[in-house]
């Protein structure tokens, strides 16, 4: 399941995208027009530098921006930043792959098969999905407090 820090990560990224590039936007704006907590949003966006999905500038007319084109930021990037692999158990994941302590044969696995299935699906649709095509689609406006 996505985790509440990866939804606040992905809709503050879709804000920032939805900005112009050169104009900085401060967290408190952010934080406001996504009903987030400045707080959490700032340790979100903390781990989105590290990761150079967006850059912050100081000062009164600081704030923070895209680091790359929209165009360049997957929603698959986002999602394993903030929580991780996307498979549903160790065996099944591509960049964290461990044995399961209770599995007798892998080979022979039918969970394992089948959460491989799962993560290459889940992979396919949010590694295809950018910020850029995310904006662009006509949408209502997501109350993200309606448990999504």
């Amino acid at each position: 399941m996505l985790s509440q820090k990866a939804k606040y990560a992905l809709h503050a990224l879709l804000y920032l995208a939805d900005r112009p590039a050169s104009e900085p936007t401060q967290i408190a704006e952010i934080a406001e027009s996504q009903h987030m907590p400045r707080k959490f949003l700032e340790l979100i966006l903390l781990e989105l530098k590290r990761h150079g999905l967006v850059r912050s500038t100081r000062g009164k007319h600081g704030g923070y921006t895209l680091a790359k084109p929209p165009e360049s930021i997957t929603f698959g990037q986002v999602v394993r930043y903030i929580d991780g692999p996307l498979a549903l158990v160790p065996c099944a994941s591509k960049t964290a792959y461990r044995r399961c302590e209770d599995c007798l044969s892998e080979v022979e696995c039918p969970i394992r098969d089948t959460m491989r299935k799962t993560r290459d699906a889940a992979a396919r649709v949010l590694d295809n999905s950018t910020l850029a095509e995310a904006i662009r689609r006509p949408h209502h406006r997501i109350d993200i407090g309606a448990g999504i």
